[in-house]
C-alpha cells in the first residue's frame, strides 16, 4: 500500500475511529475534534482535528479554547497530537499562541507485520519474557526510567490497568540479562483495525547497539501478525528512525505533541 493510502487508513481507523485506551477513559467527538479523556495516569488529549484548511485564526482559536476548557474541568493535563498533514497549516502556531508547549517531533512509520524480520538473534545470555503480572510491569517501568531518565509511575499504572481489564489490547515484553531487565517495550492492539502500535522501546545504557531494539520490534511484529493485525506503526524518534527504515518501515508523516496543563 502506498504511504499516503496507508496514512489515510491510519487516520480513519486510529484517529477518527479511536477507542478508549483503558478503564475510566472515554473517546468522544466534540465538534471538529476527537479527544480522549480519562484518569490522570492515562493518555489525555486530542487525537484528530477536522478543521478546514482555510479555517480563520478566530475559529481555530475558539476550538483550541474549548479543549482547554474541557480538560481544565476534568483537572488533567493533555496533549494535542498534531500531525504534519493536519490543517490549517497554522494550527501549530495557534497552539503555541494559546500557551501549549511543542515537544520533539517524531515520524509516524508503518510496516507490514508479516514482512518484517521474524527472528533477530539476541546477545548471548539474554532472554525475552512476556509481561503478564505486576512484577513484570515493575521491570518495564525500571527499564523505562533507566533508559529515558523519566518517572514511569503513570506508565506502570496504565499498563497494569490494561492487563487487568482488557489484556487482549496490550502486550509487553522485557529482555533479561542474568535476571536483570535491560530492555523493554509494549504494544497496543486495536481490535477491529489493521494496526498494532509499538510503544516505549528502550534499552539501558551499556546494552545499546547490540540488537535488542530490533529484536523487540521483531518479537512484537510477530505477535501482531499472529493476532490478525496487518500493520505495525511507530512514532519514531530520530534515534530509532534509521533502524526502523532498515527493517522495512516507511515514513507516513510527522507527529508533534503539543502539551498543556490547565490546572
Amino acid at each position: 500500500m502506498e504511504p499516503q493510502h496507508l496514512r489515510d487508513l491510519y487516520d480513519r481507523q486510529l484517529r477518527l475511529g479511536a477507542r478508549p485506551d483503558g478503564p475510566g477513559s472515554r473517546v468522544e467527538r466534540a465538534g471538529p475534534v476527537v479527544r480522549a479523556t480519562g484518569p490522570a495516569h492515562s493518555w489525555n488529549g486530542v487525537l484528530w482535528s477536522g478543521l478546514a484548511p482555510d479555517s480563520p485564526d478566530a475559529e481555530t482559536d475558539a476550538v483550541i479554547a474549548a479543549q482547554i476548557g474541557h480538560y481544565r474541568a476534568a483537572g488533567v493535563p493533555f496533549e494535542w497530537k498534531l500531525y504534519g498533514h493536519d490543517r490549517p497549516a497554522r494550527l501549530g502556531a495557534r497552539l503555541l499562541a494559546a500557551g501549549f508547549t511543542a515537544e520533539d517531533p517524531e515520524t509516524l512509520m508503518a510496516a507490514e507485520a508479516a514482512a518484517l524480520p521474524g527472528d533477530v538473534p539476541l546477545p548471548e545470555g539474554v532472554t525475552l519474557r512476556a509481561v503478564t503480572d505486576e512484577a513484570g510491569v515493575r521491570q518495564v517501568a525500571e527499564v523505562h526510567e533507566r533508559a529515558f531518565g523519566t518517572d514511569s509511575s503513570a506508565l506502570g499504572r496504565q499498563l497494569l490497568d490494561r492487563l487487568a481489564a482488557d489484556p487482549e489490547t496490550v502486550t509487553a515484553v522485557v529482555a533479561l540479562a542474568g535476571g536483570e531487565p535491560v530492555s523493554a517495550a509494549r504494544m497496543e492492539l486495536y481490535p477491529g483495525t489493521d494496526f498494532a502500535g509499538l510503544w516505549g522501546g528502550g534499552t539501558v545504557e551499556g546494552w545499546r547497539g547490540r540488537g535488542l531494539y530490533r529484536a523487540l520490534v521483531a518479537h512484537r511484529a510477530r505477535v501482531a501478525a499472529e493476532r490478525g493485525h496487518r500493520y505495525v506503526q511507530v512514532d519514531a524518534a530520530d534515534t530509532s528512525r534509521p533502524i526502523l527504515a532498515r527493517l522495512g518501515f516507511s515514513a507516513l508523516t510527522t507527529t508533534t505533541p503539543y502539551t498543556y496543563d490547565p490546572r
